[in-house]
């Protein structure tokens, strides 16, 4: 076959697939705005809706205001969630999988091509996209210090929280190590809004079935005392409150930090970070 058909052939393939956008009116719920799958109820006027809304909804169309039965379906769209396929919504970031409608959520929930969101994304930078454009983005746009060493010490001046502050977070650094980027965070915070204390851990800026491959190690020590938190680096895709209420960093209470300064009288806390792969 010649390669000017063989390429036509590709073409017209991928066109037969529906893209997203294109099911959008007919599979997309009229109150939450998400993708219908089965059951998907409709009324007796033909407005269909999904199953949680349609019990937030208390059974009443949100359209037409008429009462929604309990048995009645829209079969045929539930027929075209299983058999149409979809592109996933990461095809801009590399991802060319043709995929059935049904597994779509599912499918990009584990999207290796998913893109990161920024970790300052808590402060309000909406920026996203792959580790590259992430590094780019905190060395240009937030001054992120980068450090091409798995072993290095980070100072934090010494802040103190008011009771009208959630956090105050410290400038944070990246590692590149091991052909790969770490991200070291570290914060002053309330711990269930009981008392102030110093957190801090690290990020590995990839896949979470890459993150288990390494540990991590962060250390203060002084005036004869040495505390040593040892942990699995999260991906860059978990959320930051989970670590918080897990408890999983180096967590300091207030006044520590004080005390194992207490011969020099400088108020920072000094980090020794180690990063290693098993």
């Amino acid at each position: 076959m010649e390669t000017q058909e063989i390429n036509h052939c590709v073409s017209t393939s991928r066109r037969a697939f529906v893209s997203p956008k294109d099911m959008k009116e007919l599979l997309q719920c009229p109150v939450c705005y998400d993708f219908m799958n089965r059951p998907i109820y409709q009324c007796c006027n033909g407005h269909t809706i999904c199953l949680s809304c349609k019990l937030r909804m208390e059974n009443k169309c949100p359209s037409c205001k008429q009462q929604m039965d309990d048995d009645i379906r829209c079969l045929i769209l539930e027929k075209m969630a299983e058999l149409v396929k979809v592109g996933c919504e990461y095809e801009e970031y590399g991802c060319y999988e043709i995929i059935p409608y049904c597994k779509k959520h599912k499918h990009e929930d584990s999207c290796d091509f998913r893109p990161y969101n920024c970790p300052h994304s808590t402060l309000g930078c909406c920026v996203d996209g792959d580790i590259s454009t992430l590094v780019s983005h905190l060395t240009n746009d937030h001054m992120t210090k980068i450090i091409n060493n798995s072993n290095f010490q980070h100072r934090f001046p010494i802040a103190y929280l008011r009771h009208d502050q959630s956090c105050s977070t410290w400038m944070p650094c990246v590692s590149h190590c091991f052909g790969e980027y770490f991200y070291f965070h570290a914060e002053a915070t309330f711990i269930k809004d009981v008392a102030p204390v110093y957190m801090a851990f690290v990020y590995f800026m990839g896949k979470e079935m890459d993150a288990c491959k390494y540990r991590y190690s962060l250390e203060i020590e002084g005036n004869g005392r040495k505390f040593i938190f040892e942990g699995i680096p999260q991906s860059l895709r978990e959320n930051r409150k989970r670590i918080k209420d897990r408890g999983d960093a180096l967590i300091v209470m207030r006044s520590l930090p004080h005390f194992l300064e207490q011969e020099t009288r400088t108020r920072c806390l000094k980090i020794a970070v180690q990063i290693w792969k098993i």
